[in-house]
């Protein structure tokens, strides 16, 4: 019996799959299922939807066995930026638990081509989405920065006390390096004042009780001091 419904099955899936399916064996083939994610809608550098192999091989009590299945990429064809049958095989196979215990006793494969087709576009559709969240959070935070410089910052109490501390500390450290500055200028412009003369350089010299605006050409001391003596 199940090598009849084996060959009733096959007969329907070429049938449905003209282009796709591929025979190997009279136990065992492949057949391409071609994707179909939704659009990133960008028209600039369209990515061709991806395509996977599903590889299919009939154990002999097949279809009250579940089938062997494998899953490889089709040769030679281009990276999809959210898609890969290399890291996404085993979540896919996985996902194909369920479907083939359900389906057991019954011809499963169409079932299982569906179900495959659903869970590969479904992690498209993911990716796309978390894609979509990630760029929408970085252009809303750009958005957040900018407005920033309009808004300003909100004044709290907290905010305006630090304010007030760092302008008062700003004032005073101005204030100490101006002070400094004219002290400089001051220190830099004094004239040195003239060595004080002792009493005898004074009367040696001649300026002794002389004030200012004093003739300079008078008679020296000596002189003086020789009339007076005469004049005894």
């Amino acid at each position: 019996m199940g090598l009849e419904e084996q060959i009733e099955e096959r007969e329907v899936l070429d049938a449905i799959f003209p282009e796709e399916i591929t025979n190997i064996s009279e136990s065992e083939y492949r057949i391409a299922v071609k994707l179909n994610p939704p659009d990133d809608g960008n028209s600039e550098g369209e990515t061709e939807p991806p395509t996977l192999i599903l590889h299919v091989r009939y154990p002999e009590a097949y279809p009250d066995e579940a089938p062997i299945l494998d899953l490889s990429p089709l040769p030679n064809a281009p990276p999809h930026p959210r898609f890969s049958v290399a890291a996404d095989k085993a979540q896919l196979l996985k996902g194909l638990e369920d479907t083939i215990q359900e389906n057991l006793g019954i011809a499963m494969v169409f079932t299982l081509v569906t179900t495959l087709t659903e869970l590969a576009e479904q992690i498209i559709t993911d990716r796309k989405e978390a894609a979509d969240r990630e760029r929408e959070e970085a252009l809303l935070a750009a958005e957040r920065e900018e407005n920033k410089k309009f808004h300003g910052t909100l004044v709290t109490p907290e905010t305006f006390l630090k304010w007030r501390d760092d302008f008062m500390r700003e004032m005073e450290e101005n204030r100490q390096r101006e002070e400094e500055e004219r002290l400089a200028e001051l220190k830099k412009a004094k004239v040195k004042e003239p060595t004080r003369l002792t009493g005898k350089q004074l009367w040696e010299r001649g300026l002794a009780g002389k004030g200012e605006g004093e003739d300079e050409d008078e008679e020296p001391p000596s002189e003086q001091l020789e009339r007076l003596k005469v004049a005894a």
